[in-house]
């Protein structure tokens, strides 16, 4: 069995389904709802579960009734959980409205928390991982990390990836080629990343550096239902592919495959 992890964040998020936007004054009726674990961490390691992986999951969650919520959630889905539990802090929480269209619009509420290198974790057990996403954490935390054979991360756990102190090098940085921010972050970490793959929806997407390539976007396997957890989606099955020693056109697919599944499913997997 391929041996994965996360290291990163959770948000306890709200999903909403509205069958249009409120203007400004008016009250809308939410025709759908429900309440998960969900950021780009909780996203991946749901995903990895479901991939049938040994999935390690190293965060840091408030000492709450959400945080507390999220642990067992994610536990009840087979994810191995490390948790930097923070007293007198809340677990960040989202709101996430849907429109008609399935396009989603979130809200975050609170600091976004994040592992720190020198929290009493079990790191070691990165050493014997076949791969790591990583989407937050500081520059100890991507350190450990590191020990893994296969290390992929988002551009927005930015503020470990940004260093100017240097760092350890990613073999994949993977990001939305339609997303304005993660793109500019993206071109910042270009020295420090072996591969950069760009996501471009139903366009598919392509990968630079070491190798270059495209793949195209894989058929949905049911009617289209939310954009949310996409990306994280095919992160998540591009970095269990690549550990356990797919090609990158195979990597690619595999997330392909995984990115159109999650746009079939109602909020966070």
């Amino acid at each position: 069995m391929t041996r994965l992890a996360v290291v990163g964040h959770i948000e306890w998020v709200d999903f909403l389904w509205l069958d249009g936007y409120p203007a400004e004054g008016q009250v809308a009726h939410a025709v759908e709802w429900n309440a998960r674990a969900g950021g780009g961490g909780g996203v991946a390691a749901a995903v990895l579960a479901d991939m049938g992986c040994s999935v390690d999951f190293f965060t840091s969650l408030g000492a709450d009734a959400n945080g507390r919520a999220a642990c067992d959630q994610l536990t009840e889905r087979g994810v191995s959980m490390h948790v930097a539990w923070r007293e007198q802090t809340m677990t960040r929480r989202a709101i996430t409205y849907f429109s008609a269209r399935g396009e989603r619009t979130i809200v975050t509420i609170g600091e976004r928390l994040a592992p720190r290198g020198d929290d009493g974790l079990d790191w070691d057990r990165l050493a014997n991982t076949d791969g790591v996403y990583f989407t937050a954490g500081d520059p100890g935390a991507l350190a450990h990390a590191r020990a893994a054979r296969v290390v992929t991360a988002t551009p927005r756990g930015r503020e470990a990836l940004i260093d100017d102190a240097g760092g350890p090098v990613l073999d994949a940085l993977v990001f939305s080629e339609h997303d304005v921010d993660e793109t500019e972050w993206a071109q910042r970490l270009t020295s420090r990343t072996r591969l950069m793959v760009a996501t471009a929806g139903e366009a598919g997407g392509r990968w630079w550096g070491a190798s270059e390539g495209s793949w195209q976007a894989a058929p949905l396997p049911g009617p289209p239902r939310d954009s949310y957890g996409c990306g994280d989606s095919f992160a998540a099955a591009f970095t269990a592919g690549l550990a356990r020693g797919d090609s990158v056109a195979e990597a690619a697919a595999l997330g392909a495959q995984w990115g159109a599944r999650a746009l079939t499913r109602p909020g966070a997997p």
